[in-house]
């Protein structure tokens, strides 16, 4: 072999060595870590990363949890306001069609954007990246389905969509009769879901695993 190809797959195989701390930027060489085993920064104290244990199997299950309290999540009523005998039901879909017939088109595209078909497309990426870990193919697929999950995950704002609901809720208070509806509750769970799922679904391990370095990521 060459010496200037030897030279450069020796700099790739150390580069491979390396992590950076997402807080201070520190460059460092990638500590071992057993199962269960925390990982930080050695300067700040920043969490690297996590070793967890059947991360592919926990986040799979997780993910079709989402995925089925989506439906009753935006279109079960979260709510049912009574106004001078009037009584109407309302859900996160009804008020994207609310603002779009009152002449709010622009913002409808936001709430629906942000509050539905986002969090929808973040599940759908990550149900098809753990199915390709869990499965062993298209991981190449799967890589590209891992990036665009990341440049959703900024959009998705359902937990500014909940503290909506929640200030309507007290405002309304006042002026009629409230009633909170199974879709609330759904979509709090839907919420806290998600939460556990981002907690889940080390980073770090997903990309070793696409990549081919974690072996045992998909048991």
């Amino acid at each position: 072999m060459p010496d200037s190809a030897l030279s450069e797959a020796l700099s790739e195989l150390e580069l491979e060595q390396l992590i950076a701390c997402h807080e201070c930027d520190l460059l460092m060489r990638k500590p071992p870590a057993d199962q269960g085993e925390r990982v930080e920064c050695p300067r700040c104290g920043y969490e690297l990363y996590t070793h967890r244990q059947q991360v592919a199997r926990r986040s799979m299950a997780l993910v079709i949890a989402a995925l089925l309290l989506y439906v009753p999540a935006n279109f079960l009523p979260i709510m049912q306001l009574n106004l001078l005998g009037q009584a109407n039901d309302d859900t996160v879909w009804s008020g994207v069609l609310g603002l779009y017939n009152s002449g709010m088109q622009g913002i409808a595209v936001v709430v629906f954007l942000c509050s539905m078909a986002v969090p929808l497309l973040k599940l759908l990426c990550q149900f098809a990246v753990l199915l390709s870990i869990r499965l062993n193919i298209g991981r190449s697929y799967g890589l590209l389905l891992y990036r665009i999950y990341h440049h959703l995950r900024d959009w998705g704002m359902l937990e500014v969509y909940l503290m909506g609901i929640l200030v309507a809720l007290v405002k309304l208070a006042d002026l009629a009769e409230v009633t909170l509806g199974l879709g609330l509750l759904c979509f709090i769970a839907l919420l806290l879901v998600q939460v556990w799922l981002e907690v889940t679904m080390s980073p770090h391990q997903i990309w070793e695993a696409l990549s081919g370095e974690d072996e045992h990521a998909g048991d």
